[in-house]
C-alpha cells in the first residue's frame, strides 16, 4: 500500500511559538491556515491544496541550499509575483535567479525564516498538475 502524501514536517526551532507565527503571517501556513479554498481553515492543521511533491535527497556537498543546514523547505505557490511583492514590503529579502526558472519547471524565489532556514518557494508552469 503506499503512502497517500505529506503528514508533517516536524522541525526544530529556538522560538517554536514566534517561528510558527512568522509562518502564520508571512505565508499562510500552518495551523488555521488552508492553502485550498474548498476546506474551511481547522485549529489544528494546515489544509494544502493537493498537487505535485518533490521529495528528493541532495547530495552531502549540495550547493543548492546551505550547507550548515540538513534541509530546504519548497513551498507551491499560484501567484509569485504577487507572495514575492508581499514579503518585499513586510521586509523579508527575497532572491531570485533567472537561471532558477525554466518553462518546464516554472518560477522560484528563496527566502529565509527568522532562524534562518531556506525556504524556496515555487510556482509551477502554467497548466500543470500544481
Amino acid at each position: 500500500m503506499p503512502v497517500l502524501g505529506m503528514g508533517g514536517l516536524f522541525f526544530r526551532a529556538k522560538d517554536p511559538e514566534a517561528l510558527s507565527a512568522w509562518y502564520r503571517d508571512h505565508l499562510k501556513i500552518g495551523p488555521g491556515c488552508s492553502g485550498d479554498p474548498a476546506v474551511t481553515p481547522s485549529e489544528w492543521f494546515w489544509h494544502a491544496q493537493g498537487g505535485p511533491f518533490v521529495f528528493a535527497p541532495f547530495k552531502k556537498a549540495t550547493d543548492y541550499f546551505a550547507a550548515d543546514k540538513a534541509f530546504m523547505i519548497n513551498l507551491r505557490v499560484s501567484d509569485l509575483a504577487g507572495m514575492i511583492r508581499d514579503l518585499t514590503a513586510a521586509g523579508i529579502a527575497v532572491e531570485t535567479r533567472a537561471e532558477w526558472d525554466s518553462p518546464e519547471t516554472g518560477h522560484f524565489a528563496r527566502i529565509h525564516d527568522p532562524e534562518g532556514n531556506g525556504i524556496e518557494l515555487w510556482e509551477p508552469p502554467a497548466g500543470s498538475a500544481g
